[in-house]
């Protein structure tokens, strides 16, 4: 028998305890494990404050755990790593800034090659739908078009991991579904590792390949349930018998345990 090759993210029974000021203590996850494979898109998936930023925010490396261990491709996190790309549910822009040169921040961060960088910021602007927007300012864009540059900034230096936090949170029902698409269709593209935070079961069967169900907290991984849907997806896969299948058990998890 072949062995599983090694997850290229490896979270070990990870606890992470938060204590204020006056000393008491709040315990966010306990005994949390998930495995994420190269070019797998994983989506976690959870009630409010049980720990799912916090375990994206310590894969990233903002922050570190209280116990236990996080690997990316066998070496520990003890800090942030250039081979990860962060979009967050709040596409921050800089004002004075046009699109082009929002996107091109972590590149000057770096310090990479100027002339490859604008060519690099054409192609992702163009990739994520934005060609001939470059000139533009953030204020002159729609939301779900500022989080477009958002992505397109996250994948400037080309990063082997793209980690997502309630990316289309803040936008309404019809750009979010259009967000998904558009999510999809990029990550065909690029095939990055995603790991990606929603409060939404269909966005979440959408998206992955995995689904992390996350218990109120403290937070740790319930179940990590397969989505085995054919790609590539459309607006047409949420009525495919298996998603709506695996929406009812996904609902299960959150109907069957009190809200935290």
């Amino acid at each position: 028998m072949t062995a599983s090759p090694s997850p290229l993210i490896d979270v070990c029974d990870v606890k992470k305890e938060f204590r204020s000021r006056s000393g008491t203590s709040l315990v966010a996850l306990a005994d949390t494990s998930l495995g994420v494979a190269a070019n797998q898109f994983i989506c976690i998936v959870g009630p409010s404050g049980c720990g799912k930023s916090t375990l994206l925010r310590m894969i990233a490396g903002l922050e570190t755990a209280s116990a236990g261990a996080i690997r990316i491709d066998g070496a520990s996190v003890n800090g942030p790593r250039r081979d990860i790309g962060l979009v967050f549910q709040s596409p921050v822009m800089l004002p004075w800034r046009t699109i082009l040169q929002n996107v091109t921040v972590p590149a000057e961060v770096m310090k990479l090659d100027a002339a490859t960088t604008k060519r690099r910021a054409g192609e992702l602007l163009e990739l994520v739908g934005l060609g001939g927007f470059g000139d533009r300012y953030p204020d002159e864009l729609s939301g779900g078009m500022r989080q477009r540059a958002a992505i397109a900034r996250a994948l400037m230096h080309d990063p082997r991991i793209l980690l997502m936090d309630e990316p289309f949170g803040a936008l309404d029902a019809l750009t979010r579904e259009a967000m998904n698409l558009e999510l999809l269709r990029i990550w065909e593209a690029s095939r990055k590792t995603v790991v990606l935070v929603t409060h939404s079961i269909e966005e979440a069967l959408l998206l992955s390949d995995k689904v992390a169900v996350f218990a109120p907290r403290p937070g740790f991984v319930r179940e990590v349930i397969d989505v085995p849907i054919a790609r590539p997806r459309s607006a047409a896969t949420r009525s495919d018998p298996t998603f709506v299948a695996l929406a009812e058990r996904l609902r299960g998890h959150f109907t069957a345990v009190p809200a935290a």
